[in-house]
């Protein structure tokens, strides 16, 4: 638990607490969130379920905001391929999204339930990961928006499969084709948080 990350660091609520605090911690940014992510975020998630100390892991965002989506230099570098080769482009490109998936997985294959704690925003990735949760709570002040659309991109690394069964297929499809963003109240409504905290951690 003492190893350093980039984009996460880890919390125990007290020395003889069950609760552990997943903290994504890139706050000069918004927490957007860059390649290193996807890689740090399952060798972090792992250890924390396996230790048997761990009862419940609360997973937040520090400074502002809980994710201010994708950092855009990493959306630049996957597009980045000079091969000419359009077949293997397509490859490299399914591959290294299908690993992008496999990273928010993590949360649905952690069997320890793993509570969103939303504050600020929660745009674009964000809301792929809070959809993996288990249990989602935000800040009456929370914005979110399934943010993808403004940007030309598929919402695929988890909104789109997770999304429509937790506020139904049509405000999923509603909320990803126009990218508008939507309070807390509005996620209590829908369905897609359960209840408001006083503030996300830090």
């Amino acid at each position: 638990m003492e190893e350093k990350y980039e984009t996460l660091k880890i919390q125990q609520e007290s020395p003889n607490s069950g609760v552990f605090n997943l903290i994504i911690n890139r706050p000069s940014v918004s927490n957007a969130l860059g390649l290193n992510f996807f890689s740090e975020f399952p060798k972090v998630l792992n250890p924390l379920d396996q230790n048997p100390t761990v009862a419940v892991i609360v997973l937040s965002g520090s400074g502002n905001h809980f994710c201010g989506g994708i950092d855009l230099k990493s959306l630049a570098a996957m597009a980045d391929d000079n091969s000419g080769d359009q077949g293997r482009t397509s490859e490299r490109l399914r591959r290294k999204i299908k690993f992008l998936q496999d990273a928010i997985t993590a949360i649905e294959r952690c069997r320890k339930p793993v509570i969103a704690a939303i504050h600020g925003a929660c745009l674009g990735l964000g809301i792929n990961i809070v959809t993996a949760c288990d249990i989602r709570y935000c800040t009456k002040d929370a914005i979110f928006s399934v943010k993808e659309v403004d940007l030309a991109i598929t919402a695929d690394l988890g909104t789109l499969q997770r999304l429509p069964g937790i506020v139904g297929f049509g405000k999923a499809m509603e909320l990803s084709l126009t990218g508008r963003r939507f309070s807390g109240d509005e996620a209590k409504e829908l369905g897609l948080v359960f209840g408001f905290s006083v503030r996300g951690r830090n």
